[in-house]
Parts: C-alpha cells; sequence; structure tokens
C-alpha cells in the first residue's frame, strides 16, 4: 500500500444557539474564543482505495500550510511504518527551529490518519493495536462555570465538573458549585491565562482551594515558568496538573521527571500524535502520574482518538469533554459519540471508528484563527488594564477575592 495524497479541510466552527450557516465563535463551556475557533482535518488516501482521517490543533489556519509543506515526504511511502515515517516528518522540520505548536499539530493530525489506515487494513479497532483495552468505556468531565450547568451535568450522570477561570479565580463561585453539587462529584478549577497569576497570587489561591477536596487544580502558572510551578508544587496542597500547550515526550518530560504535576494533559490534536500520547503515558506511568488529556478547543476526530489511547493505557485519569458544544460539532462526523452515565464507550470499527461528513465541513470556510482581545475586557484582565494587554500580572483584587475562609 502507497500514501497517493494527503487532503486538509479547514473550517470555523460557529457558537452555542447560533445558525449553524453563519459558524460564528463565540461562548462555549470551556471559555471564550473570541471568533477565534477553526477545525482542521486531514484526510490521507492510499492506491488500495483504504483512506483514513485525523485532527490538527494547537493553530489549525497555520498548521493547514505545515501539512501542505510535509506532504510531498510522503506520497509513495507505506503507511504502515508509522513511527518511522513520523520521525521522517521530524526530522525535516528541525532545520526551523524546535518543534512548537505547529509541527506538533501537523505531526498529530498526519500520525493520526496513518493509524486510521492501519487498522482499517487490518480490521481492528487502533486500541487493539495498541495492546488491547484496559477499559470498554473511559470516563469524562464536563465545563461548568454555573450551578445550572452543573445540574444539566449531573442530569447526563458526569461525576467530574471543571470550572474554569481566564484571570482571577473566583473562588467564592468555586465554593459555590463544591457546595451544590456536593463531596461525592469531583471538581477541578483551570486558572489558565493570559493573563496569568504571578506565583505568590497562584499560591494563594492554591491555599484557599485546600479545603474544596479538588480533583485537580490546572495551569495556575504560565507553562513557561516551570520553577514557578514548582514553587507551588511545594507551596499547596492540593493536586496539580498542566501540560496541554506542549508537543511530544520532550515537551511533556519536565513535568513528570521534575515531579512537578500530579495529572499530565496533552492534547489530542497537537501532542504529537497517538504513539507520542502512549509514550508520554508510559513515561507518566514511571512516575506514578495520570493523564487526562485536554480537549478545550478540540473538535470530534480528535476525540475519538482520545478515546482510543485512553482505553489502553493503565493510569488514564478521566478525558476533557465539551458536552454542551456548537449544534454543527455532530454535523461534521459520523458516527458521533454520546455520553452514557457520565462515560463514553471505546469505538469498535476498524481503524479510529470515525470519518468526516466533507460536504459540511465546507459549509463553513475559515475566516480568523486568532483571537481579537477586547479592550473592555473585565474578565481576563486586572480592571482597566485590558488595553495593555499583560501576559501575568498582579491581582490587586486578590484580598478581597480570598475570603472564602475568613
Amino acid at each position: 500500500m502507497k500514501i497517493t495524497a494527503i487532503e486538509t479541510y479547514l473550517m470555523q466552527v460557529g457558537g452555542p444557539g447560533e445558525a449553524k450557516s453563519t459558524a460564528s465563535a463565540g461562548h462555549y463551556e470551556g471559555g471564550n474564543f473570541g471568533g477565534s475557533r477553526n477545525w482542521l482535518f486531514v484526510r490521507i488516501l492510499t492506491d488500495e482505495g483504504i483512506h483514513g482521517v485525523g485532527e490538527c490543533s494547537g493553530w489549525p489556519r497555520v498548521i493547514e500550510t505545515a501539512v501542505k509543506d510535509l506532504t510531498p515526504l510522503l506520497i509513495g511511502e507505506d503507511p504502515a511504518h508509522i513511527d518511522r515515517l513520523w520521525h521522517k516528518l521530524l526530522a525535516s522540520m528541525m532545520g526551523h527551529g524546535m518543534l512548537g505548536t505547529v509541527g506538533g499539530g501537523a505531526l498529530t493530525g498526519i500520525e493520526m490518519a496513518l493509524w486510521d489506515i492501519k487498522g482499517k487494513a487490518l480490521g481492528q479497532p487502533v486500541w487493539n493495536l495498541l495492546g488491547g483495552k484496559f477499559r470498554d468505556r473511559v470516563r469524562v468531565y464536563g465545563h461548568a462555570h454555573d450551578t445550572n450547568k452543573a445540574d444539566r451535568l449531573l442530569a447526563l450522570g458526569y461525576t467530574g465538573i471543571k470550572v474554569g477561570f481566564t484571570g482571577t479565580v473566583d473562588l467564592d463561585l468555586v465554593a459555590s458549585i463544591r457546595d451544590h453539587i456536593g463531596r461525592k462529584v469531583d471538581l477541578m478549577v483551570d486558572a489558565h491565562g493570559p493573563s496569568w497569576m504571578t506565583t505568590q497570587d497562584a499560591i494563594a489561591v492554591g491555599r484557599e482551594l485546600e479545603s474544596l477536596d479538588l480533583l485537580f487544580y490546572e495551569d495556575p502558572v504560565a507553562p513557561e515558568d516551570l520553577d514557578a510551578l514548582a514553587r507551588v508544587r511545594d507551596a499547596v496542597n492540593v493536586p496539580l496538573a498542566a501540560g496541554e500547550r506542549v508537543s511530544t515526550i520532550w515537551g511533556i518530560q519536565p513535568y513528570i521527571e521534575r515531579g512537578l504535576v500530579d495529572v499530565i494533559q496533552p492534547d489530542t490534536g497537537r501532542a504529537g500524535g497517538i504513539t507520542q500520547m502512549r509514550k508520554m503515558a508510559a513515561m507518566a506511568e514511571g512516575h506514578y502520574i495520570t493523564l487526562a488529556p485536554h480537549s478545550g478547543s478540540l473538535g470530534p476526530v480528535a476525540e475519538f482518538a482520545a478515546l482510543h489511547v485512553m482505553a489502553t493505557i493503565p493510569n488514564a485519569l478521566m478525558l476533557e469533554r465539551l458536552e454542551f458544544d456548537w449544534e454543527g460539532r455532530d454535523d461534521v462526523i459520523t458516527p458521533t459519540l454520546k455520553v452514557v452515565d457520565g462515560h463514553m464507550k471505546v469505538p469498535d470499527a476498524p481503524g479510529l471508528g470515525v470519518d468526516i461528513v466533507i460536504e459540511e465541513i465546507l459549509k463553513y470556510p475559515s475566516r480568523r484563527n486568532v483571537r481579537e482581545i477586547s479592550p473592555d475586557d473585565g474578565t481576563a484582565y486586572a480592571l482597566g488594564t485590558a488595553h495593555e494587554v499583560p501576559y501575568f500580572q498582579t491581582r490587586f483584587e486578590r484580598r478581597q477575592k480570598l475570603r472564602i475562609h475568613r
């Protein structure tokens, strides 16, 4: 079997409750993407009529160019040799500098599609090619920023809920959701920026969260500042989680080997691929660290890939899920995934068990893939500073926020 072509399908993603024909982005349970959310799907064709699909995330509109640049290196290759082809592409990019989001996203979508081809060619689901299953279904968690959304998740059987913030963590809100859902439901807090908290603010917030029995405290400081993460780790008695912005085993390595987190969160669309996710999981397993893949902005194909990975590793924690996503999400793939009793069933069809619906994707051409910051944004930035767009900042309002136990 030989690779004959690689196709890319880029689309703009719309907001919940909006007409699908507009595909305008808006607020999702995972956050506000400010009109910037795109999905990029990859389809690899072969001379035997078998095709595979994958998904690239990170910066989809730019990654599409990367995939097209890499395509000539794969034409005529046997798609069965997945890891060798991955390393061939990795080596081809190194002259441009260290691998980043764009390279990681391109490698991920391509490698995912190669696994899909291999599974279809052998008549086996990807999880079986990875060594078989630990579990038939994967536990998921959802996002809630108020008690009403939490109730909707609980009605679907969710037993894990995350409250996310861009900017100051509203401790009163977290406490109210914890009181509302009780202690039998796992609660998580995501403090992702920008603007990021300073180390001392992250520690102060973390200490206030200690009594709320969190499953984890996610991204308390900027991802580049691993020393700050280490200081938070030493000062706060709450499990920590991070890693959604890095690619490959080399990107996640310091989080694991320095013992900075209890949970790694590689993004299934930009971590480097299914093989890299498995290697990350193995590294984490050796340090008694669990894995809970990021899925905050991903489309539906990467979700299928995540299920295959999570089914095959012993240290799977939970999978992030945008339960209340854009209404067109289920239209661009077949079949679709559903949550039952807080879990998603691992697919049994050959390959990934999913295909893209091209005619639906083409209805939503990409317009923009970067977020526009509003000068009036009082959520991500301290009052009156949004026009400065600081990457990190001290929380002047911290004293009045940190009062839930005083």
